[in-house]
């Protein structure tokens, strides 16, 4: 498994990356066996597996196991074939009842200004098709990725009514960075984001939350659903606008 998302900045040592490594690997069993089991099963002392828990940000072990869980646990077999059987039946088990009927309020209530779409990568090909898909329903919209200049956001804020970005990981800095711009001048912001708490959708005023399988896959490799099913549920939520 990829574990560059959890190091990135950390500056883990060889001893640390080791003792991360097992835990990911072993994340069914490691609360259980506990720091001293761990730390014994990779020639180091329980002291070395507390600072990895510091390192990565955590209070502790068993914080550091319920914060990675969500990360690294596959969904099982039973789990995808109802997945598969009904694409949206994770949708009313990890967002709010209401988010669809506060975003419709809030589209209703600025017809005659800007949506602005911000989505970067793989992102960025369901933004351009939200893009499209408000265009044609007679909508202002305005669509932008990570190539294009900050300008276009700063030079239409005043004419904005909403920010919407779309975010696999939650943790991408310019989005952040623009979302955190957007709050500041009192424009609404939605975000289409996984199901767990990420930078992003603590910062926004509604959250969509999608299912994200491959949460440290930032390269898009593995099969993943997340983006079909982001756009499955836009066109769900279209079908209320």
């Amino acid at each position: 498994m990829d574990l560059t998302k959890i190091v990135e900045g950390k500056k883990l040592n060889e001893t640390e990356l080791t003792i991360l490594t097992y835990i990911v690997d072993h994340i069914d069993t490691v609360l259980d066996q506990g720091v001293r089991t761990v730390a014994k099963e990779n020639y180091t002392s329980p002291s070395a597996v507390m600072r990895l828990s510091k390192k990565l940000g955590y209070n502790g072990f068993v914080d550091m196991y319920y914060q990675l869980l969500p990360l690294v646990k596959r969904p099982d077999q039973d789990e995808e074939i109802r997945h598969e059987a009904n694409p949206l039946h994770d949708y009313h088990r990890f967002n709010d009842p209401s988010a669809i009927d506060d975003f419709v309020e809030i589209l209703s209530a600025n017809v005659d200004r800007y949506i602005f779409l911000y989505a970067t990568g793989f992102s960025g090909i369901i933004g351009e098709y939200m893009y499209k898909k408000f265009l044609v329903n007679g909508r202002r919209v305005l669509f932008a990725s990570g190539q294009d200049s900050v300008g276009i956001l700063e030079n239409n804020i005043n004419h904005t009514g909403v920010f919407i970005a779309l975010t696999k990981s939650g943790e991408t800095k310019n989005i952040i960075e623009k979302i955190s711009y957007c709050k500041a001048k009192s424009i609404p912001v939605v975000v289409f984001t996984n199901e767990i708490d990420n930078s992003c959708s603590k910062l926004a005023d509604i959250v969509f939350r999608i299912h994200d399988p491959e949460k440290l896959d930032d390269r898009h490799m593995q099969s993943n659903y997340f983006f079909a099913e982001t756009m499955l549920l836009f066109e769900y939520i279209m079908s209320f606008i």
